[in-house]
């Protein structure tokens, strides 16, 4: 009976496997959104510019093995850093389990299709432009209010 229950219901995110762990991203590509921060109230903004190895069609990364090299700033989660990245968005899945939440009808693990998170219009598909195409002292120019 317990192997019929889903992993992420009966595992914590600690206990999950690398590929238990990966399979968990929804491909939404939210957390490539750029990002700006208020650095007197801590405020982040999500702007519609994505970061210039994502796949605009397909919302993954192009470098995704070499990701940490190429964007020495990309996030890296782990069960042990979810809470310190606040600005997840409330959709992804790792924040949900996370927070006690189940995964969407739309999560491409409950539904068992990859596309269901873009024709749920979770994901940055068709939203998005590259980060090389605006210079970074017009970002906030890009500010974007429809990040779940």
């Amino acid at each position: 009976m317990i192997a019929q229950i889903p992993f992420w219901q009966r595992k914590r995110l600690a206990e999950m496997s690398p590929s238990e762990w990966e399979s968990l991203c929804d491909g939404c590509g939210q957390c490539c959104l750029q990002k700006l921060e208020d650095e007197d109230t801590g405020e982040v903004y999500y702007t519609d510019l994505v970061c210039r190895y994502m796949e605009s069609s397909t919302c993954g990364c192009s470098v995704y093995e070499q990701r940490l090299k190429k964007v020495p700033g990309c996030t890296v989660l782990t069960a042990d850093t979810i809470s310190q990245y606040h600005w997840l968005p409330y959709t992804c899945a790792y924040r949900t389990l996370a927070e006690g939440r189940a995964l969407p009808d739309w999560h491409p693990l409950r539904s068992g299709d990859p596309e269901t998170v873009h024709r749920s219009g979770v994901s940055v598909q068709g939203k998005v432009m590259s980060e090389d195409c605006v210079p970074e002292e017009d970002w906030e120019e890009h500010i974007i209010h429809w990040v779940l």
